[in-house]
This record gives structure tokens, sequence and C-alpha cells, in this order.
């Protein structure tokens, strides 16, 4: 029986009954049935139109859903890595800091497992450009450790700077608008700021602060670069006493003396025999030519503006008469240096270290040099006593098996160092003072440790830090040293207290290195954090923050003449900054591995460079701090500094230079066999 049989029989029954209100009730129902019917036919089939299933499924999502995250950054990659060429380098810029506010996104909404599967979905794209950064954030694996972890409380609270040209900016606004990603377009509104800039698109390698993605906000940054700071050298310093008697003597002068000496001999010899009257003429030339380069470089360094001088804020301990006059001798021979007259390079290369070599020091004059081991040991080789042992002028390392060694006496002079122990962890750094008496030492037991070189003994154990202390480093003057740490703090201490004087707090990450300005009034930092940062002896207070390394800095330089620092960092970059303003003059990309070292010359005119790429590299630093003509300042091109002369090693990563106070430049690295 069908379906319309058995309702005409129900009507019928219902009629021959008299059941008239079910009968209604009945005819009412048939005709809902009947138009729902109608209703779902004419409806549309989603399965067949795809577009709709997916838009039907996106809306049935919620919006904070991990597969939204997913689904969207995924687009948002496939369309940068296909657009243009021209702009695909500035678009790229932006997947790193989305990327990271998705995960952390992810997270605070307490969706772990989603989170780790969308960090190791897309974490490879970013590897090579930020992977001490991608260590840390792996570690954020609850809401609760956004707030306590301090790198990524600092990510959510302050914004990234991205510098695109203007059409790059629009092309990606018209892709988030387009393609409905709302997400994204929170996270960009919320969390970068686009530098847009007019004209074609630069290349990142031509500008340092095309992404600074931690650290300071820039805004905060400048603020704190508006402070005041006295960057000049130091009053009645022996420079400047030198200068004020007429005590120093410039290249030409000296070669002009030797000149006339060569003159008055060459005359006597004429007279004795006239047949060597071509060659006096010829030396005579080439000494005159001499004579005018020197004149050059001498007129130049004397258009330079003095440095002003500015008094001290920490009381100075008073120098010896003796070794006054030593520095001053120094100082009156030292070697004039410039792009046409470079330094002569004394290298120191240990051997036999098996790798046990942390770090190594060279005194003012090189006379000694001093090598940290991982054995937490501290050996300090004396270069006088080297050059009377027959045939051996190498620095032996910890497992070396020399002759020399076997001896184990304190005073033995048949060993060819001097042994420190004291340490119970590896030694990081070492530092001469100024005068090579003493030598400090730092080390993973979080101490730092002063050792006479006279008596060859430690004097003082200095305990403050809490994890450990990656490098020490004397002032100018002695007395003062500052030491940097796991702890992410630089602490400032003197000979004679065994607490710190200042606790200089402020970097995100360790601070891996420190140095001295040449007024001992301040300091600067340097940390895996990505930025340096100088700091008030006195009031202990940050005063600059130098944004633009891509990794963590290394090495730090100050230049004698107090206006500029040159920072080197884990990619093999160097920038070169102005103090005074908090700018990025000079940046430069030559080394292809760690800058472990740098070094100005004594007249600032040369910065030299000591990397593990197994190279010294010489920059001429007069030319590249010169102002910029208004025809490079209109183009939007940086200065860079120009690389002078490239110095390679055979085999010896280069971890340590020194400028002379006569400008010797000394080096030192130990022999690597995996070349």
């Amino acid at each position: 029986m069908d379906e319309e049989a058995v309702v005409k029989f129900v009507e019928t029954y219902l009629k021959k009954k008299g059941f008239k209100q079910a009968e209604l009730a009945f005819h009412e129902e048939i005709q809902q049935q009947q138009q729902q019917q109608n209703n779902s036919n004419n409806a549309i089939n989603i399965h067949s139109d795809p577009d709709l299933s997916t838009l039907l499924h996106s809306l049935s999502q919620p919006e904070d859903s991990p597969a939204r995250y997913q689904e969207e950054y995924s687009k948002l990659r496939t369309w940068a890595y296909s657009s243009l060429d021209l702009y695909k380098h500035e678009l790229l810029r932006v997947l790193y800091p989305v990327f990271v506010h998705c995960y952390m996104d992810i997270v605070a909404k307490g969706h772990i497992q989603d989170a780790r599967n969308f960090f190791n979905s897309f974490r490879e794209d970013h590897e090579m450009m930020h992977s001490r950064d991608l260590q840390k954030l792996e570690g954020v694996l609850s809401p609760s450790h956004l707030e306590e972890m301090e790198f990524a409380h600092t990510l959510r609270q302050s914004k990234v700077n991205i510098k695109i040209c203007q059409y790059s900016d629009e092309l990606m606004m018209q892709y988030l608008r387009k393609s409905k990603s709302t997400i994204i377009l929170g996270i960009v509104n919320e969390h970068i700021n686009f530098q847009v800039s007019p004209g074609q698109p630069i290349s990142i390698s031509d500008d340092p602060d095309a992404v600074t993605l931690i650290g300071s906000s820039q805004d905060a940054a400048n603020q704190i670069n508006k402070k005041e700071i006295h960057w000049g050298l130091l009053e009645d310093s022996l420079e400047e006493r030198l200068e004020k008697t007429g005590g120093f003597l410039s290249d030409s002068e000296k070669t002009e003396g030797e000149t006339k000496e060569g003159d008055m001999e060459e005359n006597k010899k004429r007279s004795m025999d006239g047949g060597k009257q071509g060659a006096s003429i010829k030396k005579s030339k080439k000494d005159k030519a001499a004579s005018a380069t020197a004149k050059a470089v001498r007129l130049e360094a004397n258009t330079v503006p003095a440095a002003p001088r500015v008094k001290p804020e920490l009381p100075l301990p008073v120098m010896p008469a003796e070794v006054e006059q030593s520095i001053l001798e120094d100082l009156r021979n030292r070697v004039q240096l410039s792009s046409t007259t470079l330094p002569s390079v004394s290298f120191y290369t240990f051997i036999n270290t098996h790798n046990g070599l942390n770090c190594s020091s060279i005194s003012h004059d090189g006379s000694l040099v001093a090598g940290g081991f991982s054995d937490s040991s501290l050996k300090v080789w004396d270069m006088a006593k080297l050059g009377q042992q027959a045939g051996n002028s190498i620095l032996q390392g910890e497992n070396d098996t020399a002759p020399s060694e076997h001896v184990l006496g304190p005073n033995s002079g048949k060993r060819s160092y001097t042994l420190f122990r004291g340490h119970s962890g590896p030694v990081h750094s070492a530092t001469f003072s100024p005068l090579g008496d003493f030598i400090l030492s730092s080390s993973a037991d979080t101490t730092v440790r002063l050792w006479s070189t006279e008596l060859n003994a430690n004097l003082v154990c200095y305990k403050g830090h809490n994890y450990p202390v990656w490098d020490v480093q004397f002032s100018p003057v002695g007395h003062y040293f500052a030491s940097a740490s796991h702890d992410r703090t630089a602490r400032i201490w003197s000979m004679d207290r065994i607490q710190p004087l200042r606790i200089m707090a402020g970097h995100l990450s360790d601070v891996d290195c420190v140095q001295w300005h040449v007024n001992c009034n301040y300091i600067a930092t340097g940390s895996s954090d990505k930025t340096v940062r100088l700091w008030d002896v006195q009031s202990g207070e940050c005063v600059r923050i130098f944004i633009g390394h891509r990794s963590m800095i290394l090495s730090l330089a100050m230049s004698p003449d107090g206006r500029y620092m040159a920072s080197g960092d884990e990619d093999g970059t160097i920038m070169m900054w102005d103090l005074s303003s908090g700018r990025c003059i000079s940046p430069m990309m030559g080394h292809h591995s760690c800058v472990w070292s740098l070094a100005f010359s004594c007249e600032s005119s040369l910065l030299a460079s000591g990397s593990a790429d197994c190279t010294v590299k010489l920059w001429d630093v007069t030319t590249s701090t010169k102002p910029a003509k208004t025809e490079e300042n209109k183009s939007g091109n940086t200065h860079k500094l120009r690389l002078l002369k490239t110095l390679p090693t055979k085999s010896t990563p280069v971890s340590t230079l020194r400028f002379s106070r006569r400008n010797l430049l000394f080096a030192a690295g130990a022999l690597s066999r995996s070349q």
C-alpha cells in the first residue's frame, strides 16, 4: 500500500466516525510534510560545490582554532615564496615574526600539541637565520611560560620593525584583505610595524636595520639614545701632555731626519767614490716620496677635530714615574698607521691544545701571552724566556708532551710557561692589566680571580655572579675591571674590594662580552639578545642601545679617540657605531664565521678583525667614517668599511688581537687540525 492510499483510508475513517478536529489536525500535518519535501528538493548540495564546502567548513570552525592558524600561515608562506624575485626578499621578512606570534598565540590558547605540530612544520624555514631564538622559543610549552620567560614576554609586548618598500607594503595588504586572513591581519596590526620607504626594494645586506626582532622597541631605544654622553678623552692624559710639549714625532719628521742623515752619508761617499752617485739619487727620491706620503697622512689626521676633554667619574690610580716614562717613550716612537701604511703583525700560535684552549690574551707590549683552558688552568708564557730556549719559540698547549712539562716545580726554568691553578671550571676569559703586573681570569665556576705575574700567585677571588662569567676586562688605567655573565648582568669591580661597585642589568639574554671606553666613564656590553648597550659607570644606567645585529655579539672594541665603537657577531658581521648618536655608520660583511676579536689602531685610523675563518682583516676607518656626500645620502646608500688587506693564517682561527702602544699588531690563536 502506497502513501497516498494510506492517507485516503485515514481520511475516510475519520469522516465516518465524525472526528472533525482530528481530521483537521491530520490535514495540517500532511500539508507541512509536503512543504518540507518541496524545500528539500530545491536545496543545494554543498558536497557538489567544493568552494562553498570550504567556506562553510571554515565558518563552522572557531576563529581561534589551531587549524585556522596553520591554514592562514601556510597560504601566506606559499604566496610569499611565489612572489616576484624583485619583492620576494622583502615579503619573506614578514614570515618569521608572523610564525613566532602564531606559535605563541596557539600556546596562549592552551593547544600545546597543536602548537608543537605548527612549530615543527615550519621551523626549517627560519633555522639558518634564527636558530638561537628558535631554541628559546621551543621551551615555551604552556601559557604560564609566556609570562615567566622574559624572552617570550618581551616578544609579546614589543613590536617588530620591518623595512619594506611602498609597493611591497601594498602587495601585502592587498593579499591579506583578498584572502580574508583575519588572524594574520590581527598579528600584523598588533605586533608588526612596517617602515615603508619609497622607491625600489633594498637588500637586507645593504641595511642592517631591515629587521629588528627583539630587544627594546625602537621607540624606547631612540628615547634612551637621546641622553647626553661625554665621549671625549680624559683630561691631563699622557697623550695630551705629549701633544702640548710637541713630543710626538710624526713619520714624516722621522723620515726627514733619516733622509738628512742619509744625504750626509751619501755626500761623504760621493766624495770618495763618484760611481755611486746614481744610487744615492734614487735613494734620495725614494725617501722624499716616503716623506711626502707621511706628510699627507699627517695632514689628513690633523683635519679631524680634536676630541673634547672630560673629567673622570672614578678616582683613578696614581701611575709610578718610571712606568709613565716608559709609556711616554712608547708614544714618542709610535708608528703612524693609515690606509697606505699598514701595521706589522706578530702572531702567536698555540699548538697541541687538543681543542682545550678557550681564550687567550696578550699584554700591551706583547711580552706576556696567556691562555685559559677547559681543564680550569690558566697558563702564562713569557716571550723573553721563550726566546732564550733554543729551538723552542712556540706556545705549547695543555696536553703537550714536550720535555719542559715533565718538571712540575713552580719556579722551574725548564717549563715554558707559568701555571696558575685555582678555578674549578673552564676558564673563559683572561686580561692583562695595562702594566702587565696583574692578570684577571673568569670561569664557569662563577668567579673572577686576580693573579700576580710577578709573584705567580692568586691574590683575590671575586664572587658575585650566579652563573658562568664569559668575559672580564681591565679598565684602560687598571685598578677597575668589568665582568659579563650568563646571569644577564655586567658588573664593575675594583681590585681592592671583593664586592661589585655597580651591577648593570637590562639585557634579555647572556652578556657575552664587555669593553671599557677610553675615558673609563662608560662600559659597553654585547649580548646574545643581539643588542649592544652602553652604560654609565657612575650611575649604572643604560645611556645607549645599539640595534642592528642579527646574531649574538661576540666582540667589542672602542676607538682610542672615544668617538666610535665596533662590534662583531656570530655571523661574521662587523658594525661601526657612532657613540654620540647611537647610529650604525658602517656595516661590514666580509668574514665567513664568528668575529672573535676586534682592535683599533692607536690613532683610530685602522680596525683589525680576527675571525674563526682563520683570517685577520684590516679596515680603513678614516674614509669609512667621513660624512657621506649629498648624492649618496639621497640615494639611500650606506657607507661601508673599506677592506685594506686580508691576512690568512695557515690553519689557525684568530682568537685575540691587540695593538701595542707603538702600533704593532699582536694576534693569537690555536692551531686547528681540522683543515
